[in-house]
């Protein structure tokens, strides 16, 4: 069962998954996520500034990513590097993930790539305000990026809210659950944990 996580930057998508894959073990909730297949910084387009948009579907290895999405399907391990092109700071680690029954499918382009949400079987939206959301990722971006609040701002007028307009809104109709998280999502949470059980 493949189980589609999408939201805004900053809504709470990655602290949502840790939380939810703290109650079920890896061979029962397993993760995909896109974002570790964005292509090489080289491949990477720019914007008139020349500031590397990672924000459009061209961003990331489409191809790979459904060609390991089908693996999961056939109960196979998919081994990959984690994503780190746009944190200098970071170590690319190998990420392996087990055959398990269930998986989260966690990304931007998940709904509005046509192959990619045809394969999920529930879609679920983490959902922010847009204040929430730009606090979180100048805190994200600052800390974890080392980005200078400039940049971050420039890329969420840009890059990152644009992104969701086109990305995400026009596939609202898909989605199975909202779950809202501009304070807490511990009673989506619940929910969610729930039914995956039920699942399982």
């Amino acid at each position: 069962m493949l189980i589609g996580i999408a939201g805004g930057s900053g809504a709470g998508k990655t602290a949502f998954i840790n939380a939810l894959r703290g109650l079920f073990a890896d061979t029962q909730l397993g993760l995909l996520s896109e974002d570790n297949y964005y292509k090489p910084r080289e491949l990477q387009q720019t914007d008139d500034r020349g500031v590397i948009n990672f924000d459009i579907p061209g961003a990331i290895d489409r191809k790979a990513f459904i060609t390991d999405l089908r693996k999961l399907k056939r109960r196979l391990a998919v081994e990959r590097l984690e994503y780190t092109y746009n944190n200098e700071r970071a170590t690319a680690r190998k990420i392996r993930i087990e055959p398990a029954p269930v998986y989260l499918v966690e990304g931007l382009f998940i709904l509005h790539d046509a192959s990619t949400r045809h394969l999920l079987d529930l879609a679920v939206l983490i959902h922010a305000s847009d204040d929430k959301k730009i606090i979180r990722r100048i805190h994200r971006d600052q800390t974890e990026r080392n980005y200078p609040l400039e940049d971050v701002l420039y890329r969420y007028q840009h890059h990152v809210a644009p992104a969701y307009q086109k990305y995400i809104e026009p596939y609202l109709a898909d989605i199975d659950v909202i779950i809202n998280n501009n304070r807490h999502f511990e009673k989506g949470l619940a929910m969610l944990a729930a039914y995956i059980r039920e699942q399982l």
